[in-house]
């Protein structure tokens, strides 16, 4: 009996004897994908190309029970598996929480799935796998750990909710190769887990499957910060479903509403009110798995997010394995259109006039805008009216279409600018931005000099301090500063709040 067979005679093993007696004797068993055994209803096999009824076998009570008592315990998931196996056992309860129903997946070792995106994988770069249930992505991530770990020696980590990738108990199946495996309790617990490696165990790559909380994604953005390979997959049917999922928009950078004025919507031929990335995305590279053998590659995933948000042509490199086993190349990447550079956003202020650029708040602080701009010595001045200004800022709260500042600036055909809050933090990001200037360096030097002084703080009051909000850039070099110092540090909040936070 081959290594496959012995595979699936142990889920076979579990099964109410009649099935297993009718599988084991059906012509297409090696194409089997999942027993449903549900209550007072007939039994049902699932093949990759046909379903078969088991209409001589009504599930009893028994039937179910038979299997529970065969297999692990079942987790706050409802799922348990098999001893040294990649098969999982998923469970239906009633509302008082007793089983009624199973569904019994095949897992298999299948070498050779990434040969078709093997380049991606082994670039170093951040993946994220898209696809819909059952199209592959676990096993894609199994291979992934095996190839890193074996043929390119690296330390890799595999964070395994509910044992999907690994396997039912705690020796790993060897279809992870030398990767080690880190358990998770329970769903809820997953980004804690996947922080924990990365700290814990140095790894040089992590993988993580079925990523789906906003706690997951946050973790996935520290993980990229402290530059680890982070290999993942998410629910989706398509690479945009996770752009539109406001749950893992954070995977691809996040989303933010933002009004141009009536000179830069034309030139963009776009709305006033449109959809920017917030920041970097956690992942670098992104593959949409639309079929088993056919990918979409996504190379960029901070320029597709862009163009996707500005409704400009995309196209991903297309690959798929022939029936011979080649691979083919079926439609070549097109390169995204680049978002404007802030250098063209600044000729476009220079081309409304010479000298400094004149800046009009509305429902923003006039003493605390001004004091921004001397501190960062930057070439612009504060408007007293609108018709001198080169630009409008506002907050959230006032850029709603139709008010009377938005309909002046229309007039006017000036750009409009919106920050969150009537604060001096989102004031200076903001001009951060718009000027791109050499504060920058001022600011990276004032971060570094902040986190010095809080390890300092943190060794001797043993209390966990938030330092101010950075970039993710700067994140990462206070992080690579608290791993020096020998303190525990993390990510936390959103964009454009997100900072590190130390602990003792």
């Amino acid at each position: 009996m081959s290594h496959l067979d012995e595979e699936l005679n142990s889920l076979l093993e579990v099964l109410p004897p009649l099935i297993k007696r009718s599988l084991i004797s059906h012509h297409d068993i090696s194409s089997l994908v999942e027993v449903v055994l549900d209550l007072g209803k007939s039994a049902e096999a699932r093949f990759s190309h046909s379903v078969h009824y088991f209409q001589e076998m009504v599930v009893s009570q028994d039937d179910i029970d038979y299997v529970v008592g065969k297999v692990g315990d079942f987790t706050s998931d409802n799922r348990a598996g098999v001893e040294r196996t990649l098969h999982r056992i998923s469970c239906l309860r009633n509302r008082r929480g007793k089983i009624i129903g199973l569904t019994c997946r095949v897992g298999r070792t299948i070498i050779g799935t990434i040969d078709i995106i093997r380049d991606v994988v082994e670039s170093g770069k951040n993946v994220l796998f898209v696809g819909p249930p059952g199209s592959g992505k676990t096993t894609k991530l199994r291979e992934a750990a095996r190839v890193l770990s074996e043929q390119f020696k690296k330390r890799v980590i595999v964070v395994d909710t509910s044992n999907e990738i690994a396997g039912d108990g705690d020796i790993p199946h060897p279809a992870i190769g030398s990767a080690r495996r880190m358990q998770v309790p329970s769903p809820d617990f997953q980004h804690k887990v996947m922080i924990e490696a990365v700290e814990n165990h140095m790894p040089e790559v992590v993988i993580v499957d079925e990523i789906g909380t906003e706690a997951e994604a946050a973790a996935c953005k520290t993980i990229a910060e402290r530059g680890v390979q982070l290999i993942g997959t998410a629910h989706g049917v398509t690479f945009e479903n996770i752009i539109s999922n406001p749950t893992l928009t954070d995977l691809v950078g996040g989303i933010q509403s933002v009004i141009l004025g009536d000179e830069e919507a034309k030139r963009r031929h776009t709305q006033k009110a449109i959809l920017e990335r917030k920041g970097p995305p956690a992942f670098d590279i992104g593959v949409e798995i639309q079929e088993r053998d056919k990918f979409a590659i996504y190379g960029d995933v901070a320029k597709s997010v862009d163009a996707i948000l500005r409704g400009l042509p995309i196209r991903p490199e297309i690959r798929v394995r022939l029936p011979d086993g080649k691979i083919e190349v079926s439609q070549k990447a097109l390169e995204p259109m680049p978002v404007p550079t802030q250098a063209e956003v600044d000729k476009m202020s220079e081309e409304k006039g010479e000298g400094p650029v004149r800046i009009y708040p509305f429902g923003v602080n006039r003493q605390t805008l001004e004091r921004s701009l001397r501190s960062m010595q930057l070439p612009a001045v504060v408007a007293k009216e609108i018709d001198e200004a080169d630009l409008v800022l506002t907050v959230k709260s006032k850029a709603r279409a139709g008010t009377k500042i938005m309909r002046s600036a229309e007039e006017r055909n000036i750009q409009v600018h919106v920050i969150k809050k009537n604060v001096s933090s989102q004031m200076i990001k903001f001009l951060r931005f718009y000027f791109n200037d050499a504060a920058k360096e001022e600011a990276e030097a004032v971060a570094m000099r902040e986190v010095e002084e809080a390890i300092e703080t943190v060794k001797k009051g043993k209390k966990a301090i938030d330092l101010n909000p950075q970039n993710a850039y700067i994140r990462r070099l206070q992080h690579n500063k608290a791993d020096e110092a020998g303190l525990h540090s993390e990510s936390v909040g959103d964009e454009p709040k997100r900072r590190v936070r130390l602990y003792p």
